[in-house]
């Protein structure tokens, strides 16, 4: 554990350093934000203001020393804000669209792949391959204007933007989702057929179990093993990736906000970000290990074993 620790405080550092320095290769922000009228004097006080007077080490050993007590420092493009109260009030319409997504993906992603494994060569099978095949291959950005273009622009049936309800919701979860779907649907397809195959569903079958009760039980524990790890990271992408169709959809959260402030050179609210980005990754890495320990009862006898 104060191994994992250390690992993710020298995770954090090195991903502080990187997005720090690309942040500055972008550009001076003064170049954007500043008016074209604005006078040199007004310029420099403004470069005072946001620390940007200083040298880049500077910066950087005052973004560290202020990051460590949960100061990121004022937003610049939302100037009466603080990067980390901007991230707080976009956090929520990121974390429902991620939550929707998610079960979208458990919902639909799993059964399919289940079913697929289970209907192996019929037409249900097909079809769950042509899904999961759709959902890899497709691009966000062009899902998202097709669904836009057919279901709101033509149909009507729901909004083309922002979030103003559950039909809001609707577009843009299809569009983080797709590629979760698929890529459960198949890790699900393939983990379920050599499951079945095993010895012990073979047993269980021939103890009189119902098939219902061997697959869904039995079966799908076992086949949750290997695509659990897959869902960390899928779960992190959906959560914190989920940039295009925030910005398709104009959806007010994080991956909309991480666009906004890179455009406009906002250093705090841009490093606040891949922080927070990357705490979010850690966690889920963590909770994977633990979820597997769990699945796995080999895992659980190894660290026994060599406690």
């Amino acid at each position: 554990m104060a191994v994992s620790a250390v690992r993710a405080i020298f995770t954090l550092l090195a991903v502080s350093a990187i997005v720090f320095s690309l942040a500055r290769i972008t550009g001076d922000p003064i170049d954007v934000l500043a008016p074209v009228t604005m006078s040199r004097e007004d310029e420099q006080a403004l470069r005072v203001k946001w620390g940007l007077d200083k040298s880049l080490p500077q910066q950087y050993a005052s973004f560290i020393g202020n990051a460590v007590q949960g100061d990121f420092g004022d937003s610049f493009i939302f100037p009466t804000e603080t990067a980390t109260g901007v991230i707080v009030d976009r956090l929520p319409a990121t974390l429902q669209l991620g939550f929707v997504s998610v079960l979208l993906v458990l919902v639909v992603g799993v059964p399919l792949g289940v079913l697929s494994a289970v209907k192996r060569g019929s037409g249900t099978d097909r079809v769950a391959r042509g899904i999961a095949l759709f959902g890899q291959s497709v691009p966000d950005f062009w899902l998202g204007i097709m669904l836009i273009w057919i279901f709101a622009a033509k149909l009507r049936w729901f909004p083309t933007s922002g979030n103003f309800g559950w039909k809001s919701f609707v577009l843009p979860s299809i569009v983080v989702s797709i590629f979760g779907i698929a890529a459960v649907l198949r890790l699900f397809r393939s983990s379920m057929l050599e499951t079945l195959d095993s010895e012990y569903v073979k047993l269980a079958r021939l103890k009189g179990l119902s098939r219902a009760k061997v697959i869904w039980k039995h079966a799908l524990k076992a086949a949750s093993i290997a695509p659990l790890t897959f869902f960390g990271t899928l779960s992190i992408r959906i959560l914190t990736g989920a940039t295009v169709a925030e910005i398709v959809f104009a959806w007010p959260g994080v991956g909309l906000l991480a666009f906004q402030a890179a455009n406009a050179r906002d250093f705090p609210v841009v490093q606040a970000l891949a922080l927070f980005t990357s705490v979010v990754i850690v966690l889920m890495n963590l909770l994977v290990d633990v979820l597997y320990a769990y699945l796995d009862p080999r895992v659980r006898l190894g660290e026994k074993a060599v406690g």
